[in-house]
C-alpha cells in the first residue's frame, strides 16, 4: 500500500510541475473551486448526492502579464502582425450547476455535471481610445443564458483499503451552443454579430478529462486533499480549439466545532492560447492562483450548505484579458 500511495503521490507531483506548460482557453472565464470533497475518498458509501451551485464571476478589471492595463494603454497596443488590440469593457458571468455523484461501490464512482450560464459581454472593438468606441472596430454586445457543455466524470478509488486514492477518467461533450450572436454596436457594421467562440456557451468540442486526486486525514479534526485535472479537446469545432488545461486544488478543513466547518483551498489553473482560425491567439491563456475561504454548514445528517469566496493572489494573462476581483461561489448538497 505504501508504494501505491508513493505512485499517486508521484503522478500528483509530475502533473502539478506540468503546470507552467499546459493549460485552457480563457484563464480567467470561470471558477476553479472544488466543491466535491465529500465525493473523494470521504464517503464510500454506495448512492447518490447531488450537488446545486451558483458562481458568480464579473470580469471587470483589465490586466496584461501579471499587472493591470488602463483601457488607454490597452487601445494602443499592437499586436504581432500588426493588428490593433480589442478592448473590453467588462463580462459578467453566472453559473448554475447541477452535479450528480453516485457511488456504485467504494471503489467505483461517477459524476455528471450539467451547467448553465448566463452572461453578459460589452466591448469597445480595436478602433477605439480605450474611452470610446470608434468605426469600423468590430464592438459589440450580448446577453445569453443557456446550457453548457456537459461534463461525466468515472471515479476509480480502489487503490488502497482506505479508498483516499483516486485517479478520475472523463470526457466534456459538446452539448452547449457556439452560435449564439450579440448586437453590433458599430454603426459601420449594425445587426446581428458572432459572440466571442472563447465566451459562447460551449466550445463545439470533445474534451478529454485525466485527474488524481488524495485525501487524508490529518488527525481528529483536520483533513486534507489534493486533486489535479488535466482537460484537453480531442478536435476543432469549425476553426476553433481550445487549448489544454490544467487545475490543481488544494484544500484543508477544521471539523472540529459543531454546526459548521471551515475550509481553506487554493485553487490554481493554467490555459494555453486558443488556436484555429476563430480562436483569439493572442489574448487567450494565462497562469491564475486563488486563496478560497469558505465554510460548510450541516442541515441534517443528508444536506449541507456551503459558500466559498475566491481571492486571486496571481495573474498572469496572456495579451490583454479582462480578469475578476473575487468570485463567489454558492451551493447545496443533499445525500440519498
Amino acid at each position: 500500500m505504501k508504494n501505491t500511495r508513493f505512485i499517486l503521490r508521484g503522478v500528483l507531483v509530475a502533473l502539478a510541475a506540468a503546470l507552467p506548460g499546459v493549460a485552457n482557453a480563457c484563464a480567467s472565464c470561470g471558477c476553479t473551486l472544488t466543491s466535491d470533497w465529500e465525493s473523494l475518498g470521504i464517503s464510500t458509501r454506495p448512492g447518490m448526492k447531488v450537488d446545486l451551485r451558483y458562481d458568480y464571476l464579473n470580469q471587470n478589471q483589465l490586466r496584461s502579464g501579471s499587472g493591470t492595463i488602463s483601457p488607454m494603454a490597452a487601445a494602443a497596443v499592437v499586436n504581432p502582425g500588426g493588428n490593433a488590440q480589442e478592448v473590453e469593457r467588462f463580462t459578467r458571468n453566472q453559473y448554475f450547476t447541477l452535479g450528480l455523484d453516485y457511488n456504485f461501490s467504494p471503489n467505483w464512482g461517477i459524476n455528471l455535471v450539467v451547467p448553465y450560464l448566463a452572461r453578459t459581454h460589452d466591448t469597445l472593438g480595436t478602433a477605439s481610445d480605450g474611452v470610446a468606441a470608434g468605426a469600423g472596430g468590430g464592438q459589440y454586445k450580448s446577453s445569453l443564458s443557456a446550457p453548457g457543455d456537459v461534463k461525466l466524470l468515472g471515479r476509480y478509488q480502489g487503490l488502497n483499503a482506505a479508498h483516499d486514492l483516486g485517479l478520475i477518467l472523463g470526457v466534456k461533450l459538446p452539448t452547449g451552443s457556439h452560435q449564439r450572436s450579440g448586437e453590433s454596436t458599430d454603426s459601420t457594421a449594425p445587426g446581428s454579430v458572432p459572440i466571442d467562440r472563447g465566451l459562447q456557451p460551449g466550445s463545439g468540442t470533445t474534451d478529454l478529462i485525466l485527474g488524481a486526486f488524495h485525501v487524508e486525514a490529518i488527525n481528529q479534526d483536520w483533513d486534507g486533499f489534493q486533486q489535479v485535472l488535466v482537460q484537453a479537446a480531442l478536435d476543432a469545432s469549425d476553426d476553433y480549439k481550445p487549448g489544454v488545461g490544467v487545475n490543481l486544488s488544494l484544500g484543508l478543513r477544521y471539523q472540529g466545532f459543531e454546526g459548521f466547518a471551515p475550509q481553506l483551498q487554493v485553487n490554481a489553473r493554467h490555459a494555453q492560447r486558443d488556436s484555429g482560425a476563430q480562436a483569439d491567439t493572442v489574448s487567450t491563456g494565462g497562469t491564475l492562483v486563488y486563496l478560497s475561504p469558505g465554510v460548510v454548514v450541516p442541515l441534517g445528517d443528508r444536506a449541507s450548505v456551503y459558500g466559498f469566496l475566491q481571492l486571486p493572489v496571481y495573474q498572469y494573462v496572456n495579451g490583454v484579458q479582462l480578469a475578476p476581483r473575487i468570485t463567489l461561489s454558492l451551493g447545496l448538497r443533499y445525500s440519498f
